[in-house]
């Protein structure tokens, strides 16, 4: 799972909230998120190779470059990968070591392997579900611009710059300041804890709130969008706008399943700490409370990247295709030699088969609905029955 307490760990003289959970069955909790996290990650490369029976048109669509958007979603989903990868990692160490957590406790061990892994360990989880984060927001952002015909090509380098500075600036900050002055000498107080709680949870808290806000805007947006197209507003508009509105809807789920429990058991593990003895009668429904959430951390937190490649491009099978480059490369050759050969003719008829074809007649025109068109099939990247009948009646498409 990915938590703050994770850091807080590395610390010997720990809060009494922090060794509550940490005291807990931690054999049977590595072992569990080990299974998590293995299983996320083995479904999530199943989901990513590609499969075969695809169709040409799938095949033929994918050599042209793709939005910044799709890059986003795919970007994501390797966050999560690398995330999970140190899941995994720790919790093969805790589970094969059972006295890592212990030797953490010694204030004077001259053993600093314990302390580097589990600082180093925290901060890759840390890092690469906050870049995750900071991605989903972006992609809000560019879904929002590329309706609005607001989104250059050079949004993804800028995207990038905010993402991975933002992530690396909050994460190096908020350890810096709870490992003061050392890690085997932590600071005890709040006044630490707090700057390293809020830049880990300010992603969660901004996707949380305001992606939905953006989302909405853009599900308006693609409204007037759609009717623009055509002039009117029809069944099948109406129908492609609520599947797109239901695509943001499957991320902003998947990521509420998966982080919820996190809010829920921060919050309750920080009563626990403003408490002068946790160990009471009447904080026992808190403290079974805290170690129920900390569990269901540990099995949600690691299926992130696996349970949104079902939200992005649903179940994609297991007929995974080992021989996908060369018969792409096969399939690029072939349709390099129809458009050449093509362009030589003067034929019209081989260059409807090419999304990027656009007819000298109908230059304005069509080159209008071409940008309709890919903004809103950048909204429905991995969807392609969306996609199918988005472009269906675009002069552009004809030949597909």
């Amino acid at each position: 799972m990915a938590s703050p307490r994770l850091e807080t760990f590395c610390c010997p003289n720990r809060d009494a909230a922090t060794q509550l959970v940490l005291d807990f069955q931690p054999q049977v909790y590595g072992s569990l998120c080990f299974g998590s996290g293995l299983l996320s990650l083995l479904l999530t490369i199943v989901q990513l190779l590609p499969k075969t029976m695809q169709g040409y048109r799938r095949h033929r669509r994918s050599m042209f470059p793709k939005p910044s958007s799709s890059r986003i979603l795919f970007l994501v989903i390797v966050c999560d990968l690398l995330g999970c990868l140190g899941i995994l990692i720790r919790s093969s160490v805790w589970i094969s070591s059972s006295g890592f957590i212990s030797n953490m406790s010694l204030m004077n061990s001259s053993d600093i392997w314990p302390s580097t892994f589990c600082v180093g360990s925290a901060m890759w989880i840390q890092l690469f579900y906050s870049a995750s984060s900071w991605w989903l927001f972006c992609y809000a952002i560019d879904a929002y611009l590329v309706v609005r015909r607001s989104a250059g090509i050079s949004t993804i380098v800028l995207y990038h710059m905010m993402t991975w500075g933002l992530a690396l600036m909050l994460c190096i900050e908020g350890v810096a300041m709870l490992y003061y002055p050392s890690v085997s000498n932590c600071e005890n107080g709040l006044e630490h804890a707090i700057p390293h709680y809020v830049t880990t949870y300010a992603p969660l808290l901004i996707v949380m709130f305001v992606n939905p806000i953006l989302f909405r805007r853009t599900v308006a947006a693609v409204a007037s969008l759609l009717k623009g197209r055509q002039g009117i507003y029809t069944e099948n508009e109406r129908r492609l706008g609520t599947e797109i509105q239901l695509r943001f809807f499957k991320i902003m789920l998947v990521f509420m399943i998966c982080w919820t429990a996190n809010i829920i058991n921060e919050t309750l593990l920080f009563y626990l700490e403003m408490q002068p003895d946790i160990s009471t009668d009447q904080l026992k429904n808190v403290r079974n409370a805290a170690l129920i959430t900390w569990f269901i951390m540990g099995i949600l937190n690691p299926m992130q990247g696996f349970l949104f490649t079902l939200a992005f491009y649903g179940w994609t099978g297991w007929n995974i295709n080992f021989n996908f480059r060369q018969k792409e490369a096969v399939l690029e050759r072939v349709s390099t030699s129809t458009v050449t050969e093509a362009a030589h003719n003067g034929t019209n008829g081989s260059f409807l088969d090419y999304p990027g074809y656009i007819q000298n007649q109908n230059k304005t025109e069509i080159g209008n609905s071409q940008r309709t068109d890919d903004a809103l099939s950048i909204l429905s990247e991995g969807n392609g029955s969306i996609v199918e009948r988005l472009c269906r009646n675009s002069p552009i498409y004809q030949g597909w």
